[in-house]
């Protein structure tokens, strides 16, 4: 039996494969909404609160040129305990920060940090998974993720109602980091116990180590030579990308516009964080069993029309309420997309060499998300909040445009798995 048809389970292992990331990202979660406000107290703008809360993304795409060497050179597992204590370092910047300058430094180096973090265990599941499992395996990776995201708002909301200031949060991402690190000591290193990968790797280096580094080695040659889909399909990718920072970015900047408090604003974010992760699995069982369209269209589709809707209610009298049902409506379309990125990516890649064109795609992507705060940033100072809101909801139905034209044309419907393994697979 193949590697791609062999029955597969990440169940045995599944704590020492998603427990840091969990804790990781409810650090991340629990600071990333908050970013604008911190910013706003330490007298910043909004269009530069909107500026600084793009520096997560800026320093993700940053980090992803370096990131696949570092963990190649080091190992997964030491690369995550290093992004994680390098992510301690940023955080006491942000704590001291003296101005919002100062804080952007701390912010930018999280992003650096991320990017080493989650490509070691994107590496890592892209080689070990199966293709008939690798889209749930994925998107549980990305409902992890959203996890954090919903954890993390609630344990600010609680530390900010205890301090009565917004800097208290930061010391959430420090505990988080620091029990990641510690998980990733204790635990056995499931590259060591999971089985053979899919490609036959050295005597020296596990797979994921492998995949890793040629992620990240000739990374503009590779954007060259893929330039044909990167240009086409990657621009619809970039557009998620974007979609996605932008609801990150808008949803604080609205709740400070519209005189919510921090408080209230990290439990509303909590709450669409919820129904964000209750969807990530539903993700992963669409893309499997109807094709990876009718996850990232649905997505876009939301994600567009939210944005654009919300540009309309900034001066309405139930101005609140139509942040609520917007935030609400974004995470159900961003849940139905979780995973769609790291899954088309996969789809894509030459089956014999995959990771340097992942590393090019993982590139395309995070240079969406970096992008889009920076155009909020500019509309907001140059005009309104509103607009830029708009912008970005008209963006994101032209993403869904090129998706639907370009999935079907460069993405072939998946196996099913088999009757008899589909209970055993990667939740």
């Amino acid at each position: 039996m193949s590697v791609a048809e062999r029955p597969f389970s990440l169940r045995p292992i599944a704590l020492a494969v998603f427990l840091p990331t969990l804790l990781f990202s409810i650090g991340e979660g629990a600071i990333i909404p908050l970013i604008p406000l911190v910013a706003h107290d330490l007298g910043a703008s909004l269009a530069t609160a909107g500026l600084l809360g793009a520096l997560v993304m800026l320093g993700t795409v940053v980090g992803d040129i370096p990131s696949g060497v570092i963990v190649s050179r080091i190992g997964e597992r030491n690369a995550m305990i290093w992004a994680s204590l390098l992510s301690v370092i940023a955080v006491l910047i942000c704590v001291a920060a003296p101005n919002e300058w100062v804080l952007g430094v701390g912010i930018f180096i999280v992003g650096l940090a991320t990017a080493v973090f989650a490509l070691a265990r994107h590496a890592f599941l892209t080689s070990y998974v199966p293709l008939a499992y690798r889209a749930r395996a994925l998107s549980t990776l990305g409902g992890v993720f959203r996890a954090g995201f919903f954890v993390g708002p609630f344990l600010s909301a609680a530390v900010i109602q205890l301090t009565g200031g917004t800097q208290a949060v930061f010391w959430i991402f420090i505990v988080c980091c620091l029990a990641a690190a510690a998980v990733l000591l204790v635990l056995a290193d499931p590259a060591k116990t999971l089985g053979p990968a899919q490609h036959r790797a050295d005597s020296t280096r596990n797979e994921g180590e492998e995949e890793a580094e040629r992620e990240t080695s000739g990374l503009f040659r590779t954007l060259w030579q893929y330039r044909g889909v990167l240009i086409r399909l990657g621009t619809g990718v970039g557009l998620i990308g974007a979609m996605r920072a932008a609801r990150i970015v808008i949803m604080p900047l609205w709740a400070v516009s519209i005189g919510l408090g921090t408080t209230d604003t990290a439990v509303i974010v909590g709450i669409a964080g919820a129904v964000d992760f209750a969807l990530f699995y539903v993700s992963g069982q669409i893309m499997d069993r109807h094709g990876r369209l009718w996850s990232a269209l649905p997505s876009m589709l939301g994600l567009g029309s939210g944005l654009l809707i919300l540009s309309f209610t900034h001066d309405l009298p139930t101005n609140v309420q139509w942040f609520i049902g917007v935030a609400m409506l974004l995470s159900v379309a961003n849940g139905i997309g979780s995973g769609i990125m790291m899954t088309l990516g996969a789809d894509l890649a030459p089956h014999d060499d995959p990771a340097p064109f992942l590393g090019a795609w993982r590139f395309a992507g995070d240079l969406g998300a970096a992008t889009a705060p920076l155009v909020i940033a500019a509309i907001t100072a140059l005009a309104s909040l509103a607009l830029a809101s708009g912008v970005a909801g008209i963006a994101g139905l032209i993403g869904a445009g090129i998706l639907a034209r370009y999935i079907p044309r460069y993405v072939p419907r998946p196996p099913k798995p088999a009757a008899s393994t589909a209970g055993g697979t990667a939740r």
